[in-house]
């Protein structure tokens, strides 16, 4: 097999790990920030994910499994996206790792993506958890600013 390059992005959000958490896991938020995509789990280890939505005029159908599920610390799972066209199989799975640490009322939130083919994917996938990270932040901020007034 190849060599697995990996895409690491991460944020700063002015709230708590349990509104991360909730963002991360909440499906009405994960489609505020996550280009219109609607996500069902229960978020249980073991447990499947199924994503859909339209990108870019192409309805897609990703899944993926919970690994690992510590609340307001940790996310593990596994995700295969339809619109790669590999088939679904366990070797063109990513392996998606959400990791939250609190200090003094901010989340830093790191996501760390492997198993892409090559650098230029890698990067690729940086961009767009960069993106979507930003648009997290930006919704949960916003809305502690709400909550503040």
């Amino acid at each position: 097999m190849s060599e697995s390059y990996i895409a690491t992005a991460g944020v700063c959000i002015k709230a708590p790990a349990a509104s991360v958490w909730k963002a991360l896991t909440d499906p009405e938020m994960i489609q505020q920030y996550l280009f219109g995509t609607r996500a069902v789990s229960d978020w249980k280890p073991g447990s499947s994910i199924i994503y859909t939505g339209v990108w870019q005029g192409k309805t897609y159908e990703d899944k993926g499994r919970v690994v690992e599920a510590v609340e307001h610390k940790l996310l593990r799972t596994t995700y295969w996206s339809s619109l790669l066209s590999l088939p679904d199989a366990p070797e063109n799975y990513h392996n998606v790792t959400y990791a939250l640490a609190e200090k003094r009322g901010h989340t830093t939130l790191t996501v760390r993506q492997d198993n892409n083919p090559n650098r230029d994917s890698a990067e690729h996938s940086e961009q767009n958890w960069k993106a979507v990270l930003g648009s997290l932040k930006a919704l949960l901020e916003r809305d502690a600013g709400e909550g503040a007034s």
